[in-house]
């Protein structure tokens, strides 16, 4: 699909009153100004694409985020380009502040990309705070964009674009032509307050976050005796690059001889850069000494590198910084500073900064010559698209192949009213395969296009175009030339009148044989109409004769051949393709129904084998009611449009001889609730990583339901014998039968449907269902795979409670209100020492206790709460898988999470260890 990417350009000469190299823009904005810190801002009022949206968000004053810039939610990509200094390291920083700008409550989760080099998705999960994204990167070209894309929820949206242009090489890398930069952390320890130091403190702007922040796995188990110092005297800090004096003026202490910390990276696993900034600020006296190393938990103290940050630095009030620039790091970073046996003095740490490691990707190959064609068209919008002309999206007018460094294969610029002559750089894109620059004002020459060999289809058609045909020599694959009403000279070519091809070139007056196409196309429309007419003859004849019957009982439909699709429009959601299958085949694949493998309110589940030796699950619907009816059309119509690897693969029906039948792939490990609660919660218990996984596949499923679909779908009927395992024990979502599309996105009004303990109570109440009420019914089962319960119990929970809500809330809550929660009173006795990491039970316990919230509104999305699971699989997996890598000179133990690799995983790449 052809993508609509916005350009701006804009001029660094515009910004003088401060550092060079500095660009600050207001997205949305309609006006320029300067900022409390003195950083001038300039709005992106030039830019014609997207809307505007006044935002209003508690606590937030600064006029930057006032505003908004947002896009349609769509395939393409949209882009700000910047002209910068080649060879000059940027900072880049942009930055969200949703704020219900479209009062729709649907929480917008995008892409952002440098140029064609993926950045990171932007998720957002609370309208009111403010998500920011920093890369340090070197140009290698003129411009630089930013580009948003790929919108799976909400619209895509920018509320800042800031660059900060750098003078030295603090952060330069023997890899920057290959990956650049993206900023994980960046913490100023022992901050006064919770104001982060920039602009003009940092002269380049960078944002140094206080380490007194309160948010979740922000620098947690920090060590008792930790304490906060700070001095008044200047810090040298070598270099101007390097962290400000502000950061350095304070620090943290270990008084008891550690400190001990443990934070999120945003982006890891992965390899990074990652530095450490020391500076002994206290007046040590002449017997007292600081010596101290870094350890990690669970293995023995690290010895290679003693860090005395006096001697290291040379003196007092003066910066040192040990770190690594390639260090492969977790998720969860957990890390400690220990005082050697010989120091009078607990460790001390002022700031750190990492950075991970992104793969540049150099975009398509035609890239360069794409640049040099939309030069001759400076003042066309189409032609100032910025970005890469095939990636992360292509250009509304290009369509590229799918090569991982893609070309061009459609250029349409038919009706664009273009003139002068066609660009010379047409001829360099060997991979072009359709060309339309029909209907403009072209004149001159037709360049020689002989190297483009996959030319198939050309449209020059209605320009001024002169001189002969000899541009067509040489190309083997020509299907279609239209080169009508130009002014074209010379003879047609004889090899193109033999060739099998449309060929049109009539009003070219100067063209030799130029009438002959005329008769040509009037032959081809007489066939074409005599052709049609023979056909309404013998279909009338058919008919007439009774060997053509026209059905008209859904029930006496013949059924057709094996692999015949048949389109059948249901429930009111369009016509759908869908696999019929012969009642015979569904006899000889089940043996006449002889295996029950399951039944429900629906019906009866078969096993079955197809000729080809598929495995089938036989789903015989029992109720022939009007509603049955009706719940099997619903059934169809969506399974036949939804396809995801974490949904139950539908491959059809059967609708013969009073029978509604549908027909899944076999799912061999059944149902995740005969795990749990039948027999085989006993025979072969789920590990917790297992039950993690379990809910990430489940979760993936039912995200796609709600945001990957064209209409969002609403299961309605969630619970644990619709999520069906397979051999490996992935899980996939089944049973379809209540789903409904939310058609208005806010909610819909609906009979209340599901099942006894799984239904949202606010849903059952208000009738109003939402994504909410699904989110509701998956918080029951995350609780279910922590504790083993069922939903609903008048014994399991005692005479207190009788849903697992409400008993898994009790200790749930205990834990913020009392900081003494049990998670294990309600951990599943068969897993209660198979788990690593106990933290990856409470994070799973809170989402869980905030999907089961009475308010919809109280509830994350599904994007949150698949977030949620897969950092708790990242926590219980983080202790295994390690290995020695090098950071702060010594060796450091890589605990990197190796993820199932499926098509969804993220692969790690390696680069070479720096020692």
């Amino acid at each position: 699909m052809a993508a609509l990417v916005l350009l701006f350009l804009f001029l660094f000469s515009l910004c003088r009153a401060q550092m060079p190299g500095f660009v600050s823009v207001d997205c949305g904005g309609n006006e320029s100004y300067t900022d409390e810190l003195g950083l001038e801002w300039t709005p992106d009022s030039l830019f014609v694409y997207g809307e505007t949206a006044r935002i209003s968000s508690p606590n937030e004053n600064r006029k930057q985020y006032m505003t908004a810039r947002y896009f349609p939610a769509d395939n393409r990509k949209y882009c700000y380009t910047f002209n910068v200094t080649v060879r000059t390291r940027y900072l880049v920083r942009t930055s969200f502040l949703y704020g219900n700008f479209d009062e729709s409550n649907v929480y917008p989760k995008f892409d952002i990309s440098i140029g064609a080099s993926h950045w990171t998705t932007i998720v957002i999960y609370d309208a009111n705070t403010i998500v920011a994204h920093e890369a340090v990167i070197l140009a290698t070209a003129p411009a630089i964009s930013i580009c948003v894309s790929n919108a799976t929820t909400g619209e895509p949206f920018i509320s800042t674009i800031e660059l900060r242009q750098f003078n030295g090489s603090l952060y330069h890398t023997d890899f920057e032509t290959q990956f650049f930069l993206s900023l994980s952390a960046r913490i100023n320890f022992g901050a006064e307050t919770n104001e982060s130091v920039r602009y003009p403190d940092d002269p380049y702007d960078r944002i140094w976050e206080s380490d007194s922040l309160k948010r979740a796995n922000y620098l947690v188990d920090v060590a008792a005796g930790t304490q906060r110092i700070s001095t008044t005297v200047p810090i040298d800090v070598n270099s101007d690059e390097r962290p400000p004096s502000k950061v350095m003026q304070t620090a943290v202490v270990g008084q008891n001889g550690g400190l001990n910390y443990r934070l999120n990276l945003n982006g890891f696993p992965g390899n990074g850069w990652a530095f450490c900034y020391f500076a002994e600020i206290e007046d040590l006296k002449p017997d007292e000494i600081r010596k101290f190393r870094l350890v990690l938990p669970g293995n023995k103290e690290l010895t290679r590198l003693i860090v005395n940050v006096e001697e290291n630095a040379q003196r007092k009030y003066r910066l040192y910084e040990p770190g690594s620039y390639n260090i492969s790091l977790p998720f969860v970073l957990s890390f400690a500073f220990k005082k050697t046996n010989d120091s009078s003095k607990g460790p001390i740490l002022n700031a750190f900064e990492i950075y991970k490691y992104m793969e540049i990707n150099y975009g398509s190959l035609d890239a360069l010559t794409m640049e040099s064609f939309v030069s001759h068209y400076p003042k066309e919008v189409w032609a100032q698209e910025g970005g890469d002309p095939c990636l992360p999206a292509p250009w509304s007018w290009v369509q590229c192949n799918s090569d991982p460094q893609p070309q061009i294969v459609s250029i349409r610029l038919s009706g664009r009213n273009l003139t002068g002559n066609i660009p010379a750089e047409l001829a360099s894109l060997t991979g072009l395969v359709e060309l339309w620059l029909d209907g403009n004002v072209l004149s001159g020459h037709i360049p020689d296009l002989g190297a483009c060999l996959s030319l198939r289809n050309i449209h020059l058609e209605n320009n001024k175009l002169t001189g002969d045909l000899s541009f067509l020599d040489g190309l083997p694959n020509l299907q279609e030339l239209y080169v009508q009403n130009n002014m074209l000279s010379g003879t047609v070519p004889g090899h193109l009148l033999g060739k099998n091809i449309v060929f049109t070139y009539y009003g070219n007056p100067y063209l030799d044989g130029g009438c002959s196409s005329k008769k040509r196309t009037i032959i081809v429309i007489f066939c074409v109409i005599g052709f049609s007419v023979l056909l309404a003859t013998v279909f009338t004849y058919l008919i007439a004769s009774k060997k053509l019957k026209l059905f008209s009982r859904e029930d006496d439909l013949p059924p057709p051949q094996p692999f015949q699709e048949l389109s059948a429009s249901f429930g009111g959601f369009g016509i759908e393709t869908a696999h019929r299958y012969w009642l015979s085949e569904i006899n000889d694949a089940t043996e006449n129904f002889a295996k029950k493998v399951g039944s429900g309110g629906y019906g009866t589940v078969y096993y079955g084998k197809l000729k080809n030796g598929k495995e089938i699950a036989v789903k015989v619907q029992t109720n022939d009611s009007c509603q049955g009816n009706r719940q099997f059309s619903s059934e169809v119509s969506l399974l036949s449009r939804i396809h995801h690897r974490n949904l139950v693969e539908f491959l059809g029906y059967c609708q013969q001889e009073g029978k509604s039948i549908l027909v899944y792939e076999f799912m061999h490990n059944g149902t995740l609730r005969e795990h749990l609660h039948g027999s085989l919660s006993q025979e072969r218990p789920i590990s917790w990583i297992n039950r993690l996984e379990i809910a990430e596949d489940a979760a993936k499923g039912i995200e796609y339901l709600h945001t990957g679909c064209s209409l969002t779908i609403i299961h309605r009927d969630l619970k644990t014998s619709n999520i069906l395992l397979d051999k490996q024990m992935r899980a996939k979502v089944s049973d379809f039968g209540l789903s409904k599309p939310a058609v208005d996105e806010s909610h819909i009004s609906s009979v209340v449907r599901g099942t006894l303990g799984y239904l949202d109570p606010e849903y059952y109440t208000s009738q109003q269902l939402t994504v909410k009420s699904d989110v509701y019914s998956f918080g029951v089962i995350l609780l279910e795979l922590i504790s083993g319960r069922e939903p609903i119990s008048n014994t399991n929970f005692g005479d207190q409670f009788r849903s697992i809500c409400q008993w898994c809330k009790l200790f749930v809550q205990a834990r913020f209100h009392c900081e003494n929660g049990n998670i294990e009173a309600i951990i599943d006795p068969s897993i209660c020492n198979g788990y690593q990491d106990i933290q990856s039970m409470w994070k799973i316990a809170d989402v869980a206790v905030r999907c089961v919230n009475r308010e919809m509104r109280n509830r994350p999305f599904m994007s949150e709460v698949l977030k949620e699971i897969q950092e708790a699989i990242t926590m219980e997996q983080a202790p295994a898988n390690t290995q020695s890598v090098d950071f702060l000179g010594i060796d450091f133990v890589d605990t990197r999470i190796n993820p199932r690799q499926d098509a969804d995983s993220s692969l790690s790449f390696n680069l070479p260890q720096l020692r």
